[in-house]
């Protein structure tokens, strides 16, 4: 075998691996189309965007809610993990944005205490799924990762979000002090 063919030989083995992998790193994405056109038209309007990821993470919740309390609904483990996985993949969506608002020291009190509200109320959300005695082991197996995965994610960002609303707080208050102050050294 010459070095060309070995290459060549090389070269399409690691083409098949990419192409074998590329469906395993594909993340369906959860938006729809409009809630995509939402989300762009709100990029520096902090207030706006991160209540749209609200919006959209609260709307797939009360779908899974509503999926679950529906008696036609078929392969209800598969569809509760797919409405987590997408609530998930919403709400991490939401903490990335949290954090660029935050790099660019933009004042998002007002969006954290929305947040917070939404947080609490999705951790109610997720937790009554978890402690539903009425539902079989077998089933629950099938998203209980996921499900447990989500809740820890909802209760730690809470935690954070509180404590980040702490510190956006007490940044205004130093804004405002250093607003008020007058110009020039006093002492001259």
């Amino acid at each position: 075998m010459t070095a060309f063919s070995f290459r060549v030989y090389v070269l399409l083995g690691m083409l098949l691996l990419a192409t074998a992998a590329a469906p395993a790193q594909h993340h369906r994405d959860p938006f729809t189309q409009s809630e995509v056109d939402e989300i762009r038209d709100t990029s520096w309007q902090p207030q706006l965007r991160l209540g749209l990821y609200v919006k959209f993470a609260r709307a797939r919740l009360i779908a899974m809610e509503q999926m679950r309390s529906d008696p036609k609904t078929k392969d209800r483990p598969r569809q509760t993990h797919d409405k987590l996985d997408e609530f998930l993949l919403i709400y991490d969506e939401l903490s990335e944005n949290i954090e660029t608002y935050v790099d660019r020291k933009d004042d998002i009190r007002k969006p954290l205490k929305t947040i917070i509200e939404a947080d609490v109320d999705f951790k109610g959300r997720l937790r009554t799924l978890k402690e539903s005695a009425d539902v079989p082991a077998e089933e629950v197996s099938q998203y209980e990762f996921s499900l447990t995965n989500t809740l820890d994610t909802v209760t730690t960002s809470l935690q954070d979000h509180r404590k980040l609303l702490v510190e956006q707080e007490e940044a205004a208050k130093h804004r405002k002090k250093s607003d008020t102050k007058p110009y020039g050294n006093s002492s001259e």
